[in-house]
């Protein structure tokens, strides 16, 4: 199925993109939740608008990629949320909350869907996700998620 992408997916392309995919993948998992839309002759006008949406949001050079990731990596960051007597988090922290304690931790606006962490965050502690801010250029950043 051809369809074409709305928000960047790992593995798959960015937002613009016109790509082939299983009818299942698109029609079970990126479409309900509004990653992808069907390609349709009238969707080539949809096309031209996201990649200038992206174009604006989008870091522009490598060279002021790495500047960002300079700043990222010099932020300290904690993240306080409720958890249980164990050490187990009341739910997970996402890639918005992440996203928040950056901002507030007085580092640059990241956007959420740059935020990619290996596996969910469930457990107090020190972790480690990345920042995608490039196609070439990903930040390593340092979490404390502390009981609030």
């Amino acid at each position: 199925m051809k369809i074409i992408l709305t928000h960047e997916v790992s593995g798959l392309g960015t937002a613009g993109d016109v790509v082939d995919v299983k009818d299942g993948y698109a029609r079970n998992y990126l479409v309900p939740r509004g990653f992808a839309i069907r390609w349709t002759k009238g969707g080539e006008k949809d096309v031209e608008q996201i990649r200038r949406a992206r174009k604006i949001r989008e870091i522009a050079t490598i060279e002021q990629a790495n500047e960002v990731k300079g700043q990222l990596e010099g932020v300290k960051v904690k993240l306080a949320v409720r958890a249980g007597d164990a050490g187990r988090l009341f739910g997970s922290v996402t890639q918005a909350d992440i996203a928040e304690a950056i901002k507030a931790a007085g580092g640059p606006d990241v956007d959420k869907r740059r935020v990619e962490v290996a596996a969910p965050i469930k457990t107090l502690g020190s972790h480690q996700v990345s920042v995608r801010l490039h196609a070439e250029v990903a930040a390593k950043l340092g979490i404390e998620v502390v009981a609030a």
